[in-house]
């Protein structure tokens, strides 16, 4: 047993913060794991298991959690022993461009020199790519710098309340 499967973690699924929320399913790394295999094509359990090297009872928890959540789907691909594989969902997709952006995040910081394990390749126009992310209204990148956290509607703070400064 590792630190973080000895350590008992907050459940911050209740928090009003969106990014607490999606850090209670997303932050275990065995989901995020799982979740870009699938987006590789992983689809059976025994699959998961041998391409992560992850224990049944790990696997079998995890992956009943995503289709709890609806990242991921249960379909029947044999009845006769029942034998089921697992599909990414909507949500389970939209997870991609995180996937990506650690991907960016990890060639940047985390690469040795023998360079990035795997290139991402877009298909749609032919190139060697590397995630960003971008403003929905003007397309510039965003940085840390240039972005404000105002309070939403669903926020406990009065409308308009600037939350914090520019990060440092």
């Amino acid at each position: 047993m590792d630190y973080a499967d000895a350590v008992k973690r907050t459940d911050t699924s209740g928090w009003p913060c969106t990014i607490a929320r999606a850090a209670d399913l997303l932050g275990d790394h065995w989901n995020l794991l799982i979740i870009r295999q699938a987006c590789l094509g992983t689809r059976r359990f025994d699959d998961f298991q041998s391409a992560l090297g992850i224990g049944r009872n790990i696997l079998s928890g995890r992956l009943e959690r995503l289709v709890d959540e609806d990242v991921l789907r249960r379909v029947e691909y044999q009845d006769h022993p029942p034998r089921f594989e697992y599909r990414l969902t909507d949500k389970g997709r939209d997870v991609y461009p995180i996937l990506a952006a650690m991907a960016a995040w990890g060639d940047r910081w985390l690469v040795g020199p023998e360079g990035t394990p795997l290139v991402l390749h877009h298909t749609a126009c032919e190139h060697d790519m590397q995630a960003v992310v971008c403003c929905s209204e003007c397309s510039e990148p965003i940085t840390v710098r240039e972005v404000l956290a105002k309070a939403g509607p669903g926020s406990q703070e009065p409308a308009g309340q600037r939350l914090n400064g520019p990060g440092r």
